[in-house]
């Protein structure tokens, strides 16, 4: 194994949390409550995002639901960047361990960079794959695939890092080793044959990796 690739929101940081809070807020206005599969269903969706809001929603054009969630988490983001524990140790290190390092959200890239530099990890990341930069977000393998790519590393070398049901069968599908990082929805059977470790923090998947190596 040479090779980490991060998903970013609820693994780098606890964003997830921040989504689903103006998700909900959304669908209060609306007169509307989420029920609990919401989450597994939109975390890493990417671009089944609209189908999904459309659904839960119960409206046919799901973009200005997805536009005023997205800029209410934006306004929240410049104001707090919540950091998932251990974040800067984890990633010191895999970096001493040797591994090459990659990030792949389907976050936009400039977002990305963002929040890498505002927590001051940028430097940590050899390489940044955007959901922008793919034609199947997940669950396909593809932005998997173009960050072992661009590590110069097979897939099968690489553990994923991710916290999204979707994010975990992307990795499966992809190759790579998936670890699931526990965050806004457990494991449930399909999750726990699919991923290598399922963790509750970044520092206890790195001590795992340590122990493998």
């Amino acid at each position: 194994m040479r090779g980490v690739i991060f998903d970013m929101d609820g693994v780098l940081f606890d964003t997830e949390a921040l989504w689903q809070k103006y998700w909900n807020k959304a669908a209060e206005e609306m007169g509307i409550t989420l029920p609990s599969q919401f989450k597994k269903d939109i975390c890493g969706s990417s671009d089944k995002m609209p189908s999904v809001v459309s659904a839960y929603y119960g409206v046919s054009d799901p973009m200005p639901i997805i536009m005023k969630t997205y800029r209410r988490l934006q306004e929240h983001l410049k104001r707090e960047l919540p950091e998932k524990e251990g974040l800067h140790e984890a990633l010191k290190e895999l970096r001493e361990m040797g591994f090459a390092i990659a990030v792949a959200s389907s976050s936009p890239t400039d977002n990305i960079l963002a929040n890498l530099e505002r927590s001051n990890v940028r430097e940590y990341f050899d390489v940044i794959t955007s959901g922008q930069e793919v034609k199947n977000g997940k669950p396909a393998p593809d932005i998997f695939l173009l960050a072992a790519e661009r590590l110069a590393l097979p897939a099968e070398e690489c553990y994923i890092f991710e916290d999204a049901y979707n994010g975990i069968r992307a990795a499966s599908a992809a190759h790579g080793v998936p670890i699931m990082i526990v965050d806004q929805s457990e494991p449930d059977e399909e999750m726990e044959r699919l991923a290598h470790f399922i963790c509750r923090s970044l520092m206890e998947a790195v001590n795992k990796i340590r122990e493998e190596a």
